[in-house]
């Protein structure tokens, strides 16, 4: 007699054709999404190739030439629909005839005298610094088929005003899915053949099912995908093909404008980037040259194939959700339990934006190299995968011999790490000790005025952080700081708290102790007060000294509400901001900085987001990694 088909074989079939659906889903979605991108950058390449070719043509001409020469660009580029010469506060040359060209610039026109001395300030900044940080290149694309785009033109090396061009989007290559949703239905026709097959064979082992679904979702998804990167390495290629053609075209027009011919075999400079670097993808002459470099390589395809991978571990993760029966744990707790999770669902879905959303988001940008001046490109031109985990970790130069004898880097990340470790150990220390030992005095019975010692100890926990760090910080002050008036009192010298490693750590050392140790006093202290008295006094009928008792009952007994103390102690220690920013600043020269305040200067300071997303990933795992093994260790969430 056959064996009944159970849920087992249905788990498999449903977890194998939510999972391919998905990844199809994601795989598509992601397919389009770079397809918009590469149409974008081709039409914005061929908006800023032109923008460049008619400041090249300009050079040196007065405006009667200029005017002729705009015009000359419009007749011989269809798609150019307007153009505009800028130089100062005159208009010098249009296309438009209601421009009446030449002319000064009227009070409504100021925003394009603005971004004239905008691009040109950029540009004279890259040349003084002598690194291209600033963009020189104007692009507005808002997608509806004409980029408007502004480059400087440059006489003598001398700047002598803008171009500003609006270009139509008529050449752009658009990527057709082909056979993409054929296949995507093929593939589900096969997810419920293989569906099928379970279904039938009812002898089938469950174990072999899971490995056909596992199989069968990669195979799938996987010819699924390579049809679609086949597609894209052509569209690739199809937009490089059309960029060189119109630089062709461009090189045409500008021959016949009369101005100085250029080096046909010599990479273009006209098709730069934002920054006015050429890319060196087209010569001249509009001849494709080969993609020499790694950064010249087709980002798109690469981005997609790392992508799809990704995709095909969460389509395996959920996969693998069905098949071990999580799934059916899940929907049988939500229609057992409906009533509840609906009323806690406000607030998972805030904590999903509010939390977790920025979260996922910190540790994907850790991930690319963004920048202040770079967060606008694609995120596929800024994925470096693991490249700042690498400088963070690899790098060990913390001490280096010199001329002027062994310096510290204070800037390396060991360093700030062995000071946070210093810092969390000793300000925890202090906070416990002291913590402890108030609670041991407060907990004295008979003593009088306890209720107004309570108050007055709870104080510098109750008074805001940062006020108080503040204040410290005031106290501290080499010059007029109370600290340094009382030692002067006796006759010392007044210390310059923040010129040293050891006295500026001290100051922050001081300010958190002060704030820490009424946490650790209330906790240990409402501890004390649930240890039954008749303890004690059994003891003390023993004949136990007090430290025997401090040692056999207190502490044993302290221990299950000390531990998690402790370790939420660790933690908010660890990534003790404002102390270190406020009160020392990090000084001397950052050899007092913390993990936490290192990742918001590297972050607001220096503007390398993604590096100090990585920093602070860092930072998560750190925590993530101690707080694992000491509840492990400590046995602190187990009941007593």
């Amino acid at each position: 007699m056959s064996k009944p088909v159970t849920w087992l074989d249905r788990r498999a079939l449903w977890g194998l054709g939510v999972a391919l659906a998905v990844v199809l889903a994601f795989s598509g979605w992601l397919f389009g999404s770079v397809s918009g991108d590469l149409a974008g950058q081709q039409r914005q390449r061929e908006a800023v190739l032109v923008a460049n070719a008619v400041g090249a043509s300009l050079a040196g001409a007065t405006e009667e030439i200029a005017g002729e020469r705009i015009k000359r660009w419009q007749a011989a580029l269809p798609r150019l629909d307007s153009a505009l010469v800028i130089a100062g506060r005159q208009l010098v040359a249009s296309t438009r005839p209601e421009d009446g060209a030449p002319r000064s610039l009227k009070r409504e026109e100021k925003p394009l005298f603005d971004l004239a001395t905008m691009l040109r300030s950029a540009g004279e900044t890259n040349v003084s610094e002598g690194a291209v940080r600033k963009k020189t290149v104007q692009i507005d694309d808002k997608g509806d088929g004409v980029v408007t785009v502004s480059v400087p033109y440059v006489v003598d090396g001398k700047f002598e005003g803008i171009v500003q061009l609006r270009v139509h989007d008529q050449g752009a290559v658009k990527v057709s899915p082909g056979g993409g949703w054929a296949l995507g239905l093929a593939l589900l026709a096969g997810a419920l053949v293989i569906g099928f097959f379970l279904r039938v064979n009812p002898e089938l082992r469950f174990d072999i099912a899971r490995g056909v679904a596992v199989v069968a979702l990669l195979a799938l998804a996987v010819g699924f995908q390579q049809q679609r990167l086949g597609q894209m390495a052509k569209a690739t290629a199809a937009s490089d093909l059309a960029v060189s053609r119109f630089q062709a075209a461009a090189a045409s027009a500008y021959s016949r404008t009369g101005a100085a011919p250029l080096v046909s075999s010599a990479a273009s400079p006209w098709d730069t980037d934002a920054y006015g670097r050429p890319l060196k993808l087209i010569a001249a002459d509009g001849s494709l040259l080969p993609r020499t470099s790694e950064a010249q390589k087709d980002s798109h395809t690469s981005f997609l194939d790392r992508s799809f991978w990704g995709i095909n571990l969460v389509g395996l993760a959920l996969l693998l959700f069905f098949l071990q029966g999580y799934a059916t744990r899940t929907a049988t707790a939500l229609r057992d339990h409906a009533d509840a999770y609906a009323y806690v669902a406000p607030a998972m879905i805030g904590m999903l934006v509010l939390v977790f959303f920025p979260f996922f988001y910190g540790i994907g940008l850790a991930f690319t190299d963004t920048t202040l001046f770079n967060e606008s490109a694609p995120f596929r031109e800024r994925w470096i995968g693991f490249g700042n985990f690498l400088q963070i970790l690899g790098d060990f130069n913390i001490v280096t011999q010199g001329a002027e004898g062994t310096t510290v880097n204070y800037q390396n990340f060991y360093w700030t790490l062995m000071m946070t470790v210093i810092w969390t150990v000793t300000n925890v220390s202090v906070g416990v000790t002291f913590g402890f030992i108030l609670a041991l005095a407060l907990n004295t019975e008979g003593l009088k005025g306890k209720w107004l010692y309570r108050i007055l100890l709870i104080l510098p926990w109750a008074i805001p952080n940062y006020i108080t760090a503040l204040v410290w910080r005031g106290m501290f002050h080499p010059q007029f700081g109370v600290i340094n008036q009382f030692l002067q009192m006796f006759g010392m010298q007044p210390v310059k708290w923040f010129d040293g490693v050891v006295s500026a750590f001290v100051t922050g050392l001081v300010t958190n102790g002060w704030l820490s140790f009424p946490f650790m006093m209330v906790v240990i202290l409402g501890a004390l007060q649930s240890i039954p008295s008749d303890m004690y006094e059994a003891a003390e009928v023993e004949g136990a000294t007090r430290w025997q008792q401090l040692r056999s009952i207190t502490l044993p007994l302290l221990r299950p509400t000390l531990v998690p103390a402790i370790i939420l102690s660790v933690v908010w220690t660890f990534n003790m901001f404002n102390i270190i920013f406020l009160v020392s600043g990090g000084e001397p020269g950052g050899a007092n900085e913390i993990l936490i305040t290192k990742a918001y200067k590297i972050a607001f300071e220096q503007y390398q987001y993604a590096y100090a997303a990585a920093y602070s990933t860092v930072i998560f795992t750190i925590l993530l990694v101690y707080g694992y093994f000491q509840t492990r260790m400590t046995r602190a969430t187990e009941s007593y």
